[in-house]
């Protein structure tokens, strides 16, 4: 049998072709390919450094830069961060010398900055930090309540340590928050830390991440109007403490409608006390 005779087919009627398929089939809406294009990757996480020591109470923060390293993360919520402190972080200035080992932008919030221990020399602070790859454009230490660890008959009073940064990411602004709340068993001041905390973050718009250690269970009542306005980024694993976790009280949370969570997850580590919690985000709209 001979090969049947290949028909001619003129350009006029492919094009007509790809109209009529184009017609049947269905286009992406504008809308829909506009928002594919605004969406915008993240990695964010947070962890307690318990002042650079780790489950074992041995101050070494080159294996804690070896573990916020392992994370990858864009950025990186700190707790319990000291500089030029005390002798239990050798003195120094944990934040800025992570973000110099890591090669981040950084801003520390201090909740405590007391004189120097020599005439002189830095001042004793701690508090908390953020670490971006970003560039950070804006900074401001907050004032939430607190009940001071240095007052010996301390009350309930306005005090820094809640820290926010402005990043951009690929153009677009992003609001970070750092915070470490009240430990006691007692939620007394948690619950005013929570107000002042969705105070604080109603005041701004567009994409908003908060990142830290609660000190309080998921289903804690004091936590339950965060959860109003935010999206806990469940990572299904607990955090603390840091060899057999028992309970998770680190969290990565974000605006809800601002960013859709991908996946969270605890490393397993005990270069500190505290698990990190690490979420992958994808932000949304412009």
């Amino acid at each position: 049998m001979s090969p049947p005779r290949r028909r001619r087919i003129r350009l006029p009627h492919l094009l007509l072709t790809a109209a009529l398929l184009g017609a049947l089939l269905g286009s992406p809406p504008a809308a829909t390919a506009a928002s594919a294009s605004l969406a915008v990757p993240l990695r964010v996480a947070t962890y307690n450094i318990h002042a650079g020591a780790g489950m074992d109470n041995v101050f070494d923060l080159d294996r804690q830069t070896a573990e916020l390293r392992s994370l990858q993360a864009d950025v990186i919520g700190l707790q319990e961060v000291d500089r030029h402190w005390g002798a239990r972080s050798d003195w120094r200035d944990l934040a800025g010398e992570l973000a110099e080992r890591l090669r981040m932008y950084v801003y520390f919030a201090p909740i405590y900055s007391l004189d120097p221990a020599e005439p002189g020399g830095p001042q004793a602070e701690y508090g908390v930090a953020v670490l971006s790859r970003y560039r950070i454009v804006r900074a401001e230490n907050h004032e939430i309540t607190r009940l001071s660890t240095q007052d010996p008959a301390p009350a309930p009073a306005p005090a820094p340590g809640f820290g926010e940064v402005v990043v951009r990411v690929k153009g677009r602004p992003v609001h970070v928050y750092v915070t470490h709340l009240d430990y006691r068993p007692d939620p007394a001041v948690r619950i005013a830390q929570v107000a002042d905390t969705r105070r604080i973050i109603a005041e701004d718009r567009g994409a908003k991440i908060l990142l830290g250690d609660f000190n309080a269970e998921p289903d804690a009542p004091e936590l339950a109007p965060l959860w109003e306005e935010l999206t806990d980024a469940d990572p299904g694993a607990p955090t603390f403490p840091a060899r057999n976790p028992a309970k998770r009280i680190d969290y990565v949370a974000v605006a809800k409608g601002t960013a859709e969570v991908r996946g969270a997850w605890v490393p397993e580590s005990t270069a500190s006390d505290h698990r990190a919690v690490v979420a992958d985000l994808v932000l949304r709209g412009s």
